[in-house]
């Protein structure tokens, strides 16, 4: 079966092999291009872009075109559609395919009530009919390996995490991730990865163990209780992609890998940020950069926030100019307290 010692082994997802068990959560509005980039750079084996409708019709937007797939991006490309119209996600996995797409991820574990009003996300575990006709027609659609990201049900008296997952392996489903709430659960309550062992030991693919992964601890007790073939990292990567190496680190060697220091944070975030800038252009890029700066500066102030200036800059150059002057503050001050 799926079991083995979580010492760091890669994986395999089709044809490709990942370079660490790491996966970056796919998070609308987080995990854009820059992001991806960093943390694949930091240690992450796979990164999905940002959920993708599966209407065709709305790829139009600037928020749609900067979740196609992107060359530039490290392999393996992974787009991630959601939708619940069986035929409209194949046509949706086909183009993508066609734009450089080279692995299909369908999103059946979001529980936004957007998404999920409009039975896609993961209401669509409440109908495992109709997940097998979706599935069916996306693996039929493209050449690409097709991977699933779900939940465990959706709610506490219909988990059925496993049925859906070895009826996801018949059809020819690469891996899995599973989030180890249900929808009801949304993001409350400890994740159960009892469930996702249920899920492990009766499949054959490889599954990511998704929820409340927050250090490199807490992947090496979840790889243990589970089983799992690796991880899935979202919230605790916002603010600290450097938790990809940590991690990535004490799987292989069992050494507890510091956060980096001033200069390196410095570095990261200036790089981050730069890379947002041009990948949106200045007006857009410092608005999208203004929250991943409160996630890195998190808890360096008094106050646990970062200066308002600093997040309310309205230029590239002040942006960055403010940070500086920051972190170097911030230098200045471990230095008078050393």
């Amino acid at each position: 079966m799926q079991r083995r010692p979580p010492d760091g082994t890669t994986v395999r997802i089709g044809p490709f092999t990942l370079e660490a068990p790491l996966a970056l959560a796919p998070m609308a509005g987080v995990t854009d291009p820059p992001f991806r980039r960093l943390c694949r750079t930091m240690g992450a084996g796979i990164a999905a872009a940002e959920m993708l409708t599966s209407d065709v019709r709305l790829w139009s937007s600037d928020k749609s075109r900067h979740r196609l797939p992107h060359a530039s991006e490290p392999e393996p490309r992974v787009v991630q559609i959601a939708g619940g119209e069986p035929q409209m996600l194949a046509e949706a996995a086909r183009i993508n395919e066609q734009l450089g797409a080279q692995i299909i991820d369908v999103n059946m574990g979001c529980p936004a009530k957007k998404v999920c009003r409009r039975a896609a996300g993961s209401a669509l575990l409440r109908d495992e009919a109709l997940v097998r006709r979706i599935l069916e027609a996306v693996v039929r659609a493209v050449g690409v390996p097709v991977t699933l990201k779900m939940r465990t049900g959706w709610d506490a008296s219909s988990r059925n995490a496993v049925a859906v997952a070895r009826m996801a392996e018949d059809i020819g489903v690469a891996a899995l991730a599973v989030h180890g709430r249900t929808r009801a659960d949304m993001f409350r309550g400890e994740a159960e990865y009892d469930t996702i062992r249920e899920v492990v030991d009766r499949v054959r693919i490889p599954v990511f163990a998704n929820g409340d992964i927050d250090s490199p601890q807490a992947a090496m007790s979840v790889l243990r209780r589970t089983g799992a073939a690796g991880v899935m990292i979202g919230r605790a990567a916002q603010g600290r992609p450097w938790m990809f190496r940590q991690v990535k680190t004490y799987l292989t060697t069992g050494v507890a890998v510091e956060p980096p220091s001033i200069p390196e944070l410095r570095d990261i975030i200036v790089g981050h940020l730069e890379a947002i800038h041009a990948c949106y252009g200045e007006d857009v890029g410092v608005r999208v950069a203004r929250k991943h700066i409160g996630w890195y500066l998190q808890g360096m102030t008094p106050s646990r926030r970062p200066p308002l200036d600093l997040l309310t800059a309205t230029s590239a150059a002040q942006q960055l100019d403010l940070l500086e002057g920051f972190l170097a503050q911030a230098v200045g001050s471990m230095c008078e307290a050393a």
